[in-house]
């Protein structure tokens, strides 16, 4: 697999420079829906996939499902070399795996099936650790491996019964965002017509998260549900993936009004990959892109509170991403007007091996080492460590 180095005009030294901050750097993707991104896909497993998962092709969410699950399998037979290759090219350290779960009577029961995917991937691979404290992630950097966090993106899978949460954590799921895009029993997402905040059972549930050690995300969450949150939890809180509404005015971003009352909980700030969120009028953003939230963020809040949270591209062949742009994301609450991207992605970020893209542009923006190191992953740690 090739890394194609974005043109940062960099010298020769800044070139080694980077190399060495991102070598010897902790890196965590909050938001990591890699390793592998659809350039990563063959023809070959491309259409092995489609031909497994078949039967399912009249129902997109479960054929996507049984894509990514079969993905899974093919890369625990050892058929799928590029999962393993990809993540330990990249240099994370540390991403998310995540848990999904369905609406209704049948919500935990649904969960199952991701649950199940997720503890998959730790039985299968000895090269990925479950990390449930800050030290798991620590020890694989020093062993030459990697750690995935089990996160979900909603609570609804949940239920109001909070010992599903507990009963959750026990599993080890340690970062939780509060809501989605639209509403759900804890609050209001980020592209709702209305602002409303966080419920009665919401403020339960905050603090019932702040008992067990987990980490509050209001990456999807609106307005008016992130600050409450912000009010109500005791422990730091975080904006696990988003962009500033100041520089790109999408709505997926957040205000400074809101980052702000993030940073001031001690929390984290993610910046996402995802083309449209960082630049509504480039036909193609870029990293430049990227690094103009990156450098809005450390001048509002204080580079100890900006990270890492791409979100984009999918670990899923690009036929995948395109279904799930164009078919599955109306249905959980994007718009139009979001203009969600389907095959598009930032150019510099088109596979998670070009993560060194990130640390290369912090260099070319005049970051300090400490610095760098600090968006890369230890703000996360920071937060991961008082939390867990």
């Amino acid at each position: 697999m090739n890394i194609h180095l974005f043109d940062f005009n960099l010298t020769a030294e800044q070139e080694a420079r980077a190399q060495r901050l991102h070598e010897e750097s902790i890196i965590i993707d909050m938001l990591y829906q890699g390793p592998m991104s659809p350039a990563n896909f063959t023809e070959e497993v491309t259409e092995e996939l489609k031909r497994r998962c078949e039967k399912y092709i009249n129902d997109p969410t479960e054929y996507v499902f049984r894509i990514m699950l079969e993905s899974y399998n093919m890369a625990s037979r050892g058929e799928l070399p590029e999962f393993k290759e990809s993540w330990l090219q990249s240099g994370i350290t540390a991403g998310n795996r995540q848990i999904s779960g369905g609406t209704g009577s049948r919500s935990m029961e649904e969960s199952i099936k991701y649950l199940t995917a997720v503890q998959q991937q730790f039985d299968s691979f000895d090269w990925l650790v479950k990390a449930t404290k800050g030290e798991h992630i620590r020890q694989a950097k020093r062993e030459g491996k990697v750690a995935g966090m089990v996160t979900t993106q909603d609570t609804e899978w949940l239920g109001t019964n909070l010992e599903n949460l507990e009963m959750m954590y026990k599993f080890g799921l340690r970062v939780v965002q509060l809501t989605y895009n639209m509403h759900n029993y804890v609050g209001a997402g980020c592209t709702e017509r209305n602002d409303a905040g966080i419920s009665n059972f919401g403020m339960k549930f905050i603090k019932k998260m702040n008992e067990l050690g987990i980490v509050v995300d209001t990456g999807h969450t609106g307005k008016q549900s992130t600050l409450d949150a912000c009010e109500i939890s005791d422990a730091p809180v975080i904006a696990s993936h988003t962009a500033c509404k100041a520089v790109s005015g999408h709505a997926r971003g957040k205000d400074d009004y809101t980052l702000e009352a993030i940073a001031k909980t001690g929390g984290v700030i993610g910046v996402v990959t995802v083309p449209q969120f960082l630049n509504q009028e480039k036909e193609r953003p870029d990293m430049n892109d990227f690094l103009d939230h990156v450098d809005h963020l450390v001048k509002l809040v204080g580079v100890e509170h900006v990270g890492i949270g791409t979100d984009w591209p999918m670990n899923m062949p690009l036929f995948v991403q395109e279904m799930i742009a164009t078919k599955i994301a109306p249905t959980i609450g994007f718009r139009k007007e979001d203009k969600l991207p389907t095959t598009d992605s930032l150019i510099g970020f088109e596979q998670y091996i070009e993560a060194i893209n990130i640390t290369r542009g912090l260099v070319s923006r005049g970051y300090k080492d400490e610095h760098i190191k600090l968006i890369l992953g230890e703000n996360w740690m920071r937060v991961i460590e008082k939390v867990w």
